[in-house]
């Protein structure tokens, strides 16, 4: 019998996917189904098709992921119940916020996001205690901490939609329209993959790492919402009242979050290089994962990131099309999105035909850091065009 043979025998033998499913799926997919059936119920009449495809869209992504990924469902469960409990208590008057104490203290969008960045802090300490302190305690203390972090972050990022409408309904949109909203939205989408990944390769040593970059982020976030009201709920501009926007930006963040997932990696990689070489006792060489691993999670969240940073530029540009008539203009944001997807597409063209691996291309994705930066906040600081309705 050939091997071939051999393969077909033994596939014809294993479950289908849907034979794998457990009950919890099955629960599971029936709860998120049945949520976005009642959205659909309660606001279809005034859904436009684009808004319907989105829903449906949205709720098969977060049933298959669920089923893939099991500790995502509870992370779910949680933000929708606390989300819409902070629903029912506003009911339709946005000063409820100001009388109600779960709101004033716990639920409001803002008051989410400040539990989001206490919680983030205390879990940027945690991991650094269970890396140099060798605890896996503190490691346990510091997952179920981002963990909770995220989802106050997701929970504020709802709440902060509902209040939109609160404010006026022509007021309401989704809270991914300012450097406020996306720096949120990064820190969640960052903090969800390294969870992701923390949890497939059993491994907690890498936390600190991707928590200074959360903590960067957050101290700019603190810093745009105490010096330039950055947490005032504006708005839109007319250039971004489309439904491109629900999409293209989601999309475009989970490309800068892998991008930055794989630089901290590369930081721990290089790391645990010298460490190897220096010190082979020391935290770095013992309690880091191995080079192997780290250069195949480097490869991973690059090749995820630059997936999705991809369709963002496509969606971009019809979005562009639609709104000031062509796809590209060469507007620096465009232009900077260009080099970070470039950037990467050379990393992953040498690895694929030239086998590079290891300290080289961490030290490229390191680097690749910077340019991800500009790309994201840089260009809205220092330069003009088109987007300029995101500068400070």
């Amino acid at each position: 019998m050939s091997t071939s043979q051999e393969t077909l025998i033994k596939d014809f033998g294993k479950p289908s996917f849907f034979g794998t499913l457990t009950l919890f799926d099955w629960v599971w997919a029936a709860l998120a189904l049945s949520g976005a059936g009642y959205v659909l119920y309660r606001y279809g009449a005034v859904m436009e098709a684009y808004e319907t495809g989105i829903l449906i869209g949205a709720a098969a992504l977060v049933v298959a992921t669920g089923c893939y990924w099991k500790p995502l469902r509870v992370f779910a469960l949680a933000v929708a119940a606390l989300s819409l409990s902070s629903v029912w208590l506003y009911g339709t008057q946005l000063a409820n916020a100001e009388t109600n104490f779960f709101l004033q203290y716990l639920l409001a969008s803002q008051s989410a996001v400040m539990w989001m960045s206490a919680l983030f802090i205390l879990a940027t300490f945690a991991y650094f205690i269970s890396l140099f302190a060798r605890s896996d305690y503190a490691g346990q203390i510091a997952t179920a901490l981002t963990w909770s972090a995220a989802a106050s972050g997701l929970i504020g990022l709802l709440v902060r939609w509902r209040e939109s409408y609160l404010i006026h309904p022509d007021v309401g949109h989704i809270p991914v329209s300012n450097l406020y909203e996306v720096f949120i939205l990064f820190m969640l989408i960052t903090s969800l993959l390294y969870l992701y990944y923390e949890g497939r390769y059993k491994t907690r040593a890498l936390g600190a790492f991707v928590m200074l970059v959360i903590s960067a982020a957050l101290a700019f976030l603190l810093w745009l919402t105490f010096a330039r009201t950055g947490g005032d709920i504006q708005p839109l501009v007319p250039a971004l009242k489309s439904y491109w926007m629900k999409i293209h930006v989601p999309a475009n963040f989970i490309g800068y979050g892998s991008f930055s997932l794989a630089a901290t990696v590369g930081i721990a990689y290089l790391l645990r290089e010298r460490a190897e070489r220096v010190n082979p006792q020391g935290v770095f060489a013992t309690r880091l994962p191995s080079l192997e691993i780290m250069d195949n999670l480097m490869y991973r969240a690059i090749t995820l990131g630059f997936g999705f940073f991809t369709l963002a530029t496509v969606l971009g540009a019809l979005w562009a099309a639609e709104a000031w008539g062509g796809y590209w203009s060469w507007d620096p944001k465009e232009t900077w999105a260009l080099i970070v997807l470039l950037n990467n597409a050379a990393w992953l063209h040498f690895r694929f035909t030239k086998g590079w691996r290891g300290t080289p291309m961490a030290w490229w994705a390191v680097g690749g850091l910077l340019v991800t930066t500009f790309a994201f906040l840089g260009v809205n600081m220092f330069l003009s065009g088109l987007h300029s309705y995101g500068k400070l």
